[in-house]
């Protein structure tokens, strides 16, 4: 590890090199625990993403006790290792506590993007993560463990932030350059701004309910609207494994809580929160098929060895016809004897 001046901070830097990347059978891996700023942390990466397209790269603070809370501001870094000006740079801060102990970013960069060998970020086999957490900002030294405030106390005036990482609404950990203005309500992803943009003309009543709430409330409403719509708009039917149903209906619920009008958006949901039923059966039926193709192709094969024995059946019984013409049939069992 490595420390890195800047006025009034300082970020220490671990390193995480990961080999043999594409022998790599797993949904999400972790760094070894490394110890920054007198705190346990590693570094968690989806390598086939986040439930989406891109590279998944968070901060792990690990097993925090329900009264303790971490703040940070930290930096996740993925090394290009043949231009270091390609080198991609993410930084955002958070309080880390027992509900939301890994933060950092579900599109890092585009899967596509990351595996293509030629643009430098896997050399070898390899690919290179860097975290740098800050180690001295004054607000650091403040906020790092401080007790959490009694539950009683924790009632916000609008809808908190999902707990699980992919699904929060901390704008801070979007890049600034991704997002962008909706109609004065807020910074939305520029993914969801077209989807949304498509709704709201179909669907006034999507602009109305909203303009009377704060700016903060909005941004995480459209948020959460256009999470929902990118998803229907990417996924295909054969996507929707449990994993792929149970994302789904965790964005839904999260949607519903903005009272948005939502019945025209909701017979969509359900039927593709149904494809899973709908594709286990197709799975199953596929299946049978397969094995009564297999079966009717083995009875095609016996009933052609039953033709061909049936020939020599047949062969058999007209070689007897001729051979048993002037056959006399002797006692085999009786003397041979040698005259009268």
């Amino acid at each position: 590890m490595e420390n890195q001046e800047k006025i009034g901070e300082t970020f220490e830097t671990f390193k995480w090199t990961i080999k043999d990347l594409s022998k790599l059978n797993t949904k999400k891996l972790y760094s070894q625990n490394f110890n920054i700023g007198g705190h346990p942390w590693r570094i968690l990466m989806y390598p086939k993403g986040n439930n989406v397209g891109y590279l998944s790269i968070y901060l792990d603070a690990g097993t925090l006790p329900c009264v303790e809370t971490r703040f940070s501001k930290f930096k996740l870094v993925l090394i290009n290792q043949v231009n270091d000006k390609l080198t991609q740079t993410k930084e955002t801060q958070h309080t880390f506590n027992a509900r939301e102990s890994d933060w950092g970013f579900t599109s890092f960069i585009p899967l596509a993007h990351f595996y293509d060998h030629s643009k430098g970020f896997i050399v070898n086999n390899t690919c290179i993560i860097e975290a740098k957490i800050s180690v001295s900002t004054p607000e650091l030294e403040k906020k790092v463990d401080q007790p959490a405030l009694p539950v009683s106390v924790q009632v916000p005036a609008e809808p908190i932030e999902h707990a699980d990482n992919p699904l929060s609404m901390d704008m801070s950990a979007i890049p600034i350059d991704e997002l962008v203005d909706f109609r004065g309500l807020g910074k939305i992803e520029k993914a969801f701004v077209p989807l949304l943009d498509d709704v709201c003309a179909k669907h006034p009543s999507v602009i109305g309910c909203q303009k009377k709430r704060s700016r903060r409330f909005s941004e995480w409403a459209f948020t959460a609207l256009g999470r929902v719509l990118h998803f229907l708009k990417t996924k295909k039917a054969r996507d929707m494994d449990e994993e792929a149903c149970s994302h789904l209906q965790i964005l839904w619920e999260e949607l519903e809580t903005f009272r948005f009008d939502l019945t025209w958006l909701e017979p969509h949901v359900q039927s593709a929160l149904g494809m899973k039923n709908y594709m286990e059966r197709s799975a199953k039926v596929k299946g049978v098929k397969e094995n009564v193709a297999a079966l009717e192709m083995e009875m095609k094969k016996l009933k052609a060895m039953v033709a061909a024995v049936e020939v020599d059946l047949e062969l058999a019984r007209r070689e007897l016809v001729k051979v048993e013409e002037g056959f006399e049939e002797r006692d085999l069992d009786g003397e041979l004897g040698y005259g009268p």
